[in-house]
Order: C-alpha cells, then sequence, then structure tokens
C-alpha cells in the first residue's frame, strides 16, 4: 500500500486536500491505461463523513458498483441508492386482512407459487440482532419480496458493533413461530424497518407469525402501527439513478485506491490538535488516502489479457519492447538485433532482447504470454533489406518497416503525448 494523510484546520481545508487526492488518483489511474470508475463508498470501520473507492472494471472483481452513464453517478452496492425499477404493487383497499393455510411454504419463490402473487406483492420479514457495547437489540427488517436486504446499510443505520442474524430460539421468542412464517403484523418487543419498497406496497401477504399459515392483504398503514422507514435495500440491475433517473448498470470492480474523510474520529482519539491564530487549541481535521500498488498491477492483467498471456498497458509495462532475432546462432541476426536494443534503450525505449537459443514460435509465445506490448523480430529481411517486423500485442497488428519508420512507430506508441 502507498499511504498518505493530511491533516487541517477546518472542513473546507479537509474538502481540499480531498479534491487533490481525488483528481490525482483518478489521473494515476488514468495514466495507467485502466478503465476504471471512482464510485461512493461506504468508510467500514475506519469511519468518518465521506468515502470514494476505485474501482477497476473486471468480471473477477470482488466488489460491485452500480453506475449510471447518463449523470456519471457511481456508487459502491454497499452504500449505491436508486429506485426500482419494478413498480409498486396496487392493492384493492377495502379487503380486510385475512389469514390462509399455506402448509410448509416457507420461501418466497414457493409463497408465490402457492398464492399465485408475484414476488413484488410479498412482504419479506427477517429477524435480527443487533449487537452494541452493553446490549442486544431485536429488529425485524421488511423488504419487497423481489429485492435483497443490504446488511452494511442497516447496519449503518443501526450504528451497532455486529448486525447478526437472529437464532431460531429468538425468532420464536418474540414471533412465536419459526423462519419462513414471519411477518410484520402484531409485533411487540422488537424495533420494526420497512424499506421503501414494503411501505409503499398499498397492501400485500406476509407471514402470520405461526407456523403454516400467511396473512393475505396487509397493509403497513392500517396492520404495522409504529415503524421506521430506511432505504436498506441493494440496488439492482435496472433500477433508476436517484440523481437523474435514467436506468443503472452494475458491474463487478476491484478496488486499487480508497480515500476517506477522517474528520476528528482518530485526531480527538489522540488527542492531535494545533494552536489557531488565536492562540487556542484546536483538534486536526484529518483525511487518509491509500493506493494498491501490487493490487494495480493484479488488476491491471484482469483487464488486459487473451488466451495467449498479459496484454500490458504501455505505461506501466515491464519493457515496452522486445527484440527477438530469429537466430541467436546466426552472427548477423544478433548483431541487428544488439544494435537495435541498443538503440532503442538510449532513445529511453525499455527493452528486452531476447538471446535464448530457442526456435522462434518458442520466442513469440513467451514474447505473448509476458505480454510485451511490442515485439521487433530481426531476420533474413532485415539483414538482407534491413526491414524489421514490429507486432503490437494488443491488435495483434504486423507491421513491416525500414529502421527509421520503426523508431518512429515505436515512439508513437510508447509516447503518445510527446
Amino acid at each position: 500500500m502507498k499511504d498518505l494523510y493530511s491533516f487541517d484546520k477546518d472542513e473546507a481545508g479537509l474538502d481540499e486536500s480531498y479534491a487533490k487526492m481525488y483528481d490525482a488518483y483518478n489521473r494515476i489511474f488514468s495514466r495507467c491505461g485502466l478503465v476504471y470508475r471512482a464510485v461512493e463508498a461506504d468508510p467500514g470501520a475506519i469511519g468518518g463523513s465521506g468515502s470514494h473507492e476505485f474501482m477497476v472494471t473486471a468480471a473477477t472483481g470482488e466488489a460491485s458498483i452500480a453506475f449510471c452513464s447518463g449523470c456519471h453517478y457511481a456508487a459502491n452496492t454497499e452504500k449505491a441508492e436508486g429506485k426500482p425499477s419494478v413498480g409498486i404493487s396496487q392493492g384493492v383497499l377495502e379487503n380486510e386482512i385475512e389469514k390462509v393455510l399455506t402448509p410448509g411454504v416457507r420461501t418466497i419463490a414457493d409463497l408465490s407459487r402457492f398464492l399465485t402473487v408475484a414476488a413484488t406483492e410479498i412482504f419479506k420479514t427477517v429477524v435480527y440482532e443487533a449487537v452494541y457495547s452493553d446490549h442486544v437489540e431485536n429488529v425485524v427488517v421488511v423488504i419487497r419480496g423481489d429485492q435483497d436486504i443490504n446488511e452494511i446499510k442497516l447496519k449503518n443505520h443501526l450504528d451497532c458493533l455486529h448486525l447478526l442474524m437472529a437464532t431460531d430460539d429468538t425468532i420464536f421468542k418474540f414471533t412465536g413461530t419459526q423462519a419462513g412464517f414471519v411477518g410484520p403484523v402484531g409485533l411487540s418487543q422488537v424495533r420494526l424497518i420497512l424499506d421503501p419498497t414494503a411501505a409503499a406496497m398499498e397492501e400485500g401477504v406476509s407471514g402470520a407469525n405461526e407456523k403454516d399459515y400467511h396473512f393475505r392483504h396487509v397493509r403497513p398503514d392500517r396492520d404495522l402501527g409504529s415503524f421506521e422507514t430506511v432505504d436498506i435495500r441493494t440496488v439492482q440491475p435496472g433500477d433508476f439513478c436517484p440523481h437523474c433517473s435514467r436506468p443503472m448498470d452494475i458491474a463487478r470492480g476491484i478496488e486499487v485506491g480508497h480515500i476517506f474523510k477522517l474528520g476528528k474520529k482518530y485526531s480527538e482519539a489522540l488527542e492531535a490538535v494545533f494552536l489557531d491564530e488565536n492562540g487556542k487549541e484546536q483538534t486536526m481535521i484529518m483525511g487518509c488516502y491509500g493506493i494498491g500498488v501490487t493490487r494495480t498491477i493484479a488488476a491491471a492483467i484482469e483487464q488486459n489479457h487473451d488466451d495467449q498471456g498479459i496484454i500490458w498497458p504501455v505505461p506501466i509495462a515491464p519493457f515496452h519492447v522486445i527484440v527477438v532475432p530469429i537466430s541467436s546462432k546466426d552472427p548477423q541476426h544478433r548483431e541487428y538485433a544488439e544494435r537495435l536494443y541498443d538503440a532503442l534503450n538510449e532513445a529511453g525505449i525499455e527493452t528486452i532482447l531476447d538471446d535464448r537459443n530457442e526456435r522462434p514460435g518458442v520466442k513469440f509465445k513467451d514474447a505473448d504470454l509476458l505480454g510485451i506490448p511490442l515485439r521487433v523480430t530481426v531476420g533474413r529481411k532485415t539483414v538482407e533489406e534491413e526491414i524489421y517486423e514490429l507486432r503490437v500485442r494488443k491488435t495483434g497488428q504486423d507491421l513491416a518497416l525500414s529502421l527509421p519508420q520503426l523508431l518512429s512507430e515505436i515512439k508513437r506508441i510508447v509516447e503518445p503525448d510527446q
């Protein structure tokens, strides 16, 4: 890791330091030739008032990110907000709540089939234990049946130390039934939280807190009493952006950088103070910024490879060019290859020479495997006509060039801005 910390006298100073590091990280990853996104993120255990992750998009990424191509909103799905693409189910408001027998029906999918209702018409109810330093609180969470609970959002809202799924004994103690038949109607001694997707349902199906029974025609405003409405859902592909209302996409990403607005969390604990212009002690305002150096290299490979091996982005390739003489035993091939190797290095082009006594096919395969951006082959045409064969690893393009043309083309690819 490369770590950096900022110390400012006020929030305005932190905002300025944070913006500078945000811009610097964007320039770094752009210059590395990576396809990435800076996304809003949950600070997690580090804490603070704001956080961004820099995510390299790759199918093997450990995290999911939601992003909008319209307004460039992007966030880790642990934090992302969005409006469901599926509309709110509309009930028949004059129906009274009705208990129905549902033997052995415990999952949303089974309940949907058994009662012939859509998942959007079902209240999904989950019981949690929120663990604090001095007590444990039981929490019942309700979300629409087609949605998933985001436990990071829930834990942040509860501000607890740990969030655990309730045990069977706890579920029975507070609901009188077992998981699969729990519902929000008639519960007491528990904290009840509804996601907006559930709170907006005019009516739906829920567990009846009795084994093998569910309720039909449950209405939050009529049947649930007091509850909190909190966004605790995980965004899904096609959800509408909270800023511009366009559909969002979901992608996998590898975290290569993370920046935090720490505020006073650590400086207060460490009594890190300074004297202001009036001679009064003030607590420092902190920021924290980190880049995963080796992670960035690994992410670049995940994003740039094919069946033959690595395809290094030019800015971070270990070498720009590999020079391959067809025969290292041939003195002329070797002489031309070494001369070119020296000329390229003297020109500031990082070059490696494959002077092994191997067949050309082996050398070409290894050059592809290593992923050096450019390969120059020195052979008979080089000796007889001074023509070099240049292959671009990324595109597979082959060019036959004279020495001046070769040097010009290599510099154009390696130093595009010069």
